[in-house]
């Protein structure tokens, strides 16, 4: 064959179709069709042909295509605040666990905690079809998702509610876990007790500020301002936080932390002080037994919160839920040390 007249190959493009295989195979596109689909109506010798060509050509059904005719993507969206955080690793897999026992695919995508991103993720898998929604939201006005749900968009909230429309939202208990988290300080004698957490206009954040608060209450604590610090969970400002927590006019002598990304930077401050200061976080994370002291947390149960999500949102596609409801997980205090230091001071 003439260099010229030689097919450009494309790894991109040009994939086989049933077109190609029928024509391949020596049959019409109707019997292709039925072949691929498993439909009756073809004789044994012809469904060989047909398959050999599929083998050969590297054919695969365009089943975004099929699902499209039948008006049905079997497949869910999963908006996550980011895929990174490890938090949200065992709850993506419950979610997608859920989803394969339905036979539906799991769509995953990061709004990186900016509710514009959120929202036009959010609209995306709408448009791409999505059967349902699970959505851990980083704004406060989900308006917008009024149509699609009244469209039949299944959708489940998770980890914070749903901003100013009704619906299904799973959530830890972030009151209960930091009341409970700080009292276990005030137990071990601790008065001056810092609180660094996320943005307050996060719901866990301010639940867990609101925790927090109602503990030094009960105790008879007046907290101070230089005793609270919320914000971006960066490293760079949660350092700042801690130093001057722990070298103001009134140095704390323990640190509620409201998250594990919080968590990990104050356990690197502390490594640094001369004196031994206790520490509570809330989330588990990794290798927080093997630290020494080891790190006291307050633990939700992630997979728990994915599965029940995921588990409402086939209950809502299955047509068995009535009106939306909020559903709240207890945490879990595991005390391995650092939460048990008594006060330096």
């Amino acid at each position: 064959m003439p260099e010229t007249a030689r097919r450009p190959e494309n790894r991109y493009g040009n994939r086989p179709t049933m077109k190609d295989v029928a024509a391949r195979a020596g049959v019409g596109l109707k019997t292709v069709s039925r072949v691929v689909n498993g439909e009756p109506g073809v004789t044994p010798d012809t469904e060989r042909r047909v398959q050999e060509a599929i083998d050969a050509l590297g054919f695969r059904r365009n089943d975004s295509a099929r699902v499209l005719r039948k008006g049905s993507t079997a497949s869910i969206g999963l908006v996550l605040e980011d895929l990174a955080d490890p938090f949200y690793g065992p709850l993506s897999r419950a979610v997608e666990e859920v989803a394969r026992a339905h036979g539906a695919l799991l769509i995953n995508g990061s709004s990186a905690e900016d509710p514009d991103r959120e929202q036009e993720l959010v609209l995306a898998l709408c448009a791409r079809r999505v059967d349902g929604l699970v959505v851990i939201p980083a704004g406060d006005d989900h308006r917008y998702l009024e149509p699609e749900i009244k469209a039949g968009v299944a959708t489940v909230f998770v980890d914070r509610p749903a901003g100013r429309i009704d619906a299904d939202v799973v959530l830890s208990d972030s009151y209960g876990g930091a009341r409970d988290g700080v009292t276990h300080l005030i137990s071990h004698g601790h008065r001056r007790i810092g609180f660094i957490g996320d943005m307050p206009r996060i719901h866990t954040a301010a639940e867990r500020l609101r925790g927090y608060r109602a503990a030094m209450e009960d105790a008879g604590i007046q907290v101070e301002g230089a005793w609270m610090s919320l914000g971006v969970t960066d490293p760079v400002r949660v350092r700042r936080a801690a130093e001057e927590m722990l070298t103001g006019p009134s140095p704390v002598t323990a640190i509620f932390a409201g998250n594990n990304r919080v968590t990990v930077t104050v356990v690197r401050v502390l490594a640094e002080q001369s004196r031994r200061i206790a520490l509570v976080g809330f989330d588990d994370f990794e290798l927080a037994d093997l630290l020494q002291p080891g790190v006291t947390v307050v633990a939700q149960d992630a997979a728990t919160l994915g599965r029940t999500a995921a588990d409402r949102l086939f209950r809502q596609l299955d047509g068995t839920l009535l009106a939306p409801e909020r559903i709240e997980l207890p945490t879990r205090l595991i005390t391995r040390g650092s939460g048990e230091l008594p006060p330096s001071d």
